[in-house]
């Protein structure tokens, strides 16, 4: 059983994706609200809630084969304030980096570290937050590649983010995990224009990581949704026409077109600040009926809550989505155990990692090269 160190844990959708073949020696997260939620899922002997930088190696037992870190997106994200790595939440990476110094200096080195984030941070101050990355992972002894993962490759969920994987440079690296060239299915053209602003040095220290094309995704938003939430609501026929009256006439044109579909159809919205056609900014709701919920984000603000539309001819229902749903969302099954609180569920999955996407690079590139590697000693 391979172990592993979950860092920013939140919920414990990482220790979800990777399943009972993995091991957890040790978590952390700063927030004693998400730390509730992973004590009644997952027990409390593992966690430590803490700032992280408060942590030292002394608190970290053993030794890890797979250290993974979803290091706060906020100053990263193309909807932050831009301060990337210097700033306080994603800056929070600096002392995760040096609590894995610590550890490779004590003889302590994970096999592997992963770090997932947004896709912003490939274009963070131009690049230099990627490359700062880059370099640690370089510097640390460590190969190092990335691959942008959509969860809607597995969910009907869009939401593309951006996963680091460094391994220890003196391990043996299995050629069916690498490939000579990037590939567009998991190395697009904005990887592809943060990889060629790197250095020398980082570029031949980089990997190419290789995944199968997973099978044809056939979940669909509608499948995931609640007739009979417990936690939201329906809305009244005011609020719904409310709704429907902030659209524009592009997205009204697509409820009418659900309305004629001559089946059920469930619609995602979001409420967006756009330009009209006399230059005033206005709140507009936008809906897609492509059977994929919008990226959840946390709820900072009511613009952030996703709300669902389902047209079933002339009847037309609207509520926020549940927290259930955000869960499913997130590839966490029905067992798993929400906050109560719909903000607080809202963004522990809003703020997660989804677990298929874990599940995948486990089976693919986490297990395979844990199992060459230990073939390997064994052989010598």
């Amino acid at each position: 059983m391979n172990n592993f160190y979950e860092f920013f844990a939140g919920g414990g959708m990482v220790r979800a994706g990777l399943g009972a073949d993995w091991r957890c020696v040790f978590a952390n997260d700063f927030d004693n609200k998400k730390s509730k939620t992973y004590i009644k899922n997952w027990g409390s002997n593992e966690l430590k809630t803490a700032d992280i930088k408060t942590l030292q190696s002394k608190h970290i037992p053993g030794q890890a084969d797979l250290a993974w870190a979803s290091f706060p997106c906020q100053d990263l994200s193309l909807a932050g304030a831009g301060a990337g790595l210097k700033g306080d939440r994603s800056g929070t990476f600096w002392p995760f980096w040096e609590l894995m110094l610590s550890l490779i200096s004590e003889d302590r080195a994970p096999k592997i570290i992963v770090l997932e984030n947004v896709c912003g941070t490939l274009t963070s101050h131009g690049g230099k937050d990627f490359a700062a990355i880059c370099s640690t992972f370089r510097r640390a002894g460590y190969r190092f590649g990335a691959l942008e993962i959509d969860a809607a490759l597995f969910l009907p969920h869009s939401r593309p983010r951006l996963f680091m994987i460094g391994v220890q440079n003196d391990a043996y690296m299995p050629a069916n995990l690498t490939e000579g060239e990037p590939s567009p299915q998991w190395h697009p053209r904005r990887l592809l224009t943060a990889f060629k602003k790197l250095s020398k040095k980082e570029k031949a220290n980089w990997v190419w990581w290789c995944l199968p094309t997973p099978p044809l995704r056939t979940a669909r938003f509608a499948d995931i949704i609640e007739d009979n939430p417990s936690s939201v609501a329906w809305h009244n026929r005011a609020e719904t026409e409310k709704l429907l009256k902030m659209m524009s006439s592009i997205n009204r044109k697509k409820v009418e077109e659900a309305k004629n579909a001559k089946k059920r159809m469930v619609g995602a919205i979001y409420k967006r600040t756009r330009t009209d056609e006399n230059g005033f900014k206005v709140q507009r709701a936008e809906v897609r009926f492509d059977d994929i919920a919008g990226c959840l984000r946390t709820p900072a603000g009511g613009s952030s809550r996703q709300l669902i539309l389902v047209v079933d001819g002339k009847s037309i229902k609207s509520r926020l989505i549940s927290t259930r749903e955000t869960a499913r969302l997130m590839g966490l099954d029905d067992n798993y155990v929400l906050p109560e609180n719909y903000n607080e569920a809202y963004h522990l999955t809003g703020d997660g990692v989804v677990v298929p996407v874990v599940q995948y690079l486990a089976k693919h590139i986490f297990g395979p090269f844990l199992i060459e590697n230990e073939v390997g000693r064994a052989a010598a």
